[in-house]
């Protein structure tokens, strides 16, 4: 990877994506924008990943968009000037992606944290909307998500105020899942990742898709999404592999409780 911004390590079927700029909080610079992208679009073909973990370098996760590059070369975010399309390289990638989020999601970084599937949080990690601060309008879809997951007015309060979001209350407001002590986060986020990767790869797949296209819509229209899917998977699944399958998931149940 040019000058190592982003790094990879694999744990079999995972692989850990770690931003690293931590000198610059690991600012959004073009190079970095471009590397994330070109790096899921390589796992994307790479068989045997089946879940990213998506993760910063030091006391952040990013603090957003490298403002001091931005204001030389301009804020075309939400294609990136046509060139390097953060928002579009990670939504393409098939399969599950969680965010550890460890320090500050700030601004595009909290936008780079909405396009993760899940969200697990250090307690030191902190959210800020600062657009409305520093004159950009969101690009990369935070103005549509964050409403959709936390309420519009929680949203707005977040957005019109800049103020941050610690750990605790994104937990209770429901942004992000879990929060650990931060030498827990990245194993704890390894473990789900290693629970997720033991689904079928086709399943998890089509699970991720039809939620994200059903989200993408009415709830209407992603209700007929799935009754159609889900007729359209029906007609390869046999009387031996819903056995096979019901005896797996039993099995899981029975070592979990143990």
């Amino acid at each position: 990877m040019s000058e190592n911004i982003v790094l990879v390590e694999r744990d079999g079927p995972v692989a850990i994506v770690t931003m690293n700029r931590p000198d610059a909080l690991n600012a959004l610079s073009r190079a970095l924008r471009a590397e994330l992208v070109k790096t899921f679009a390589e796992l994307a073909e790479d068989d045997t990943v089946r879940v990213a973990i998506l993760t910063g370098a030091g006391r952040a996760f990013t603090a957003g968009v490298d403002l001091k590059e931005a204001g030389q070369t301009g804020f075309a975010l939400g294609a990136d000037g046509g060139e390097i399309d953060l928002a579009k390289g990670l939504a393409s990638y098939p399969w599950p992606i969680i965010g550890a989020i460890n320090g500050f999601a700030i601004t595009g970084g909290f936008e780079l944290a909405l396009m993760c599937d899940v969200l697990l949080a250090s307690e030191n990690a902190k959210f800020a909307d600062t657009h409305a601060r520093v004159g950009i309008m969101p690009g990369w879809g935070l103005s549509q998500k964050l409403s959709r997951l936390i309420g519009i007015s929680r949203a707005k309060e977040l957005s019109f105020s800049g103020n941050f979001l610690d750990a605790e209350t994104a937990e209770r407001w429901g942004l992000v899942n879990h929060v650990y002590a931060a030498h827990e986060l990245l194993p704890a986020a390894k473990k789900l990742a290693q629970e997720m990767a033991t689904c079928d790869p086709g399943m998890l797949r089509n699970y991720k898709r039809v939620i994200d296209d059903g989200f993408a819509t009415s709830f209407g229209e992603g209700l007929r999404l799935e009754v159609k899917r889900s007729a359209e998977h029906a007609e390869g699944v046999t009387a031996q592999s819903v056995e096979a399958a019901r005896k797996a998931v039993t099995e899981r149940g029975r070592t979990l409780n143990d």
